[in-house]
């Protein structure tokens, strides 16, 4: 990302749909690390629920070698309170009415918050 680009993202509330595929995790990696100034980020995940969101995303997004340089430049409790601060599970759906969002205090807050919409979602079948 070019700096002018980053600092575009300042203080901006994102909703990435797709958030355990490889184009977003490089997307949020890339914020986290060029942009920690991001206001706050809704990463939607096919998830039943809250925990089962944010589950996946440790093991599938955060957990993975793509974040060693952030790990690296400011550390693992670092990284936590970052990840904590900045990153909002979206347990969802993006087939369905909503995205899929059930907890109306949470869609009520993403309506209000969200400046850009960063859409990686889609449906993959192996048969």
């Amino acid at each position: 990302m070019e700096p002018n680009r980053v600092q575009f993202l300042e203080n901006r509330t994102l909703l990435v749909t797709g958030a355990s595929g490889f184009l977003a995790k490089v997307f949020v990696e890339r914020i986290l690390r060029l942009q920690p100034n991001v206001k706050r980020l809704y990463l939607l995940v096919r998830a039943s629920d809250k925990k089962s969101a944010e589950q996946r995303l440790h093991s599938e997004v955060f957990e993975k070698d793509l974040f060693r340089v952030l790990r690296k430049n400011i550390g693992d409790e670092s990284l936590s309170a970052l990840i904590s601060e900045k990153v909002v599970p979206v347990p969802g759906d993006i087939s369905l009415n909503n995205m899929g969002v059930t907890d109306s205090n949470l869609l009520q807050d993403m309506v209000q918050e969200i400046d850009l919409v960063f859409h990686a979602a889609a449906t993959t079948r192996f048969d």
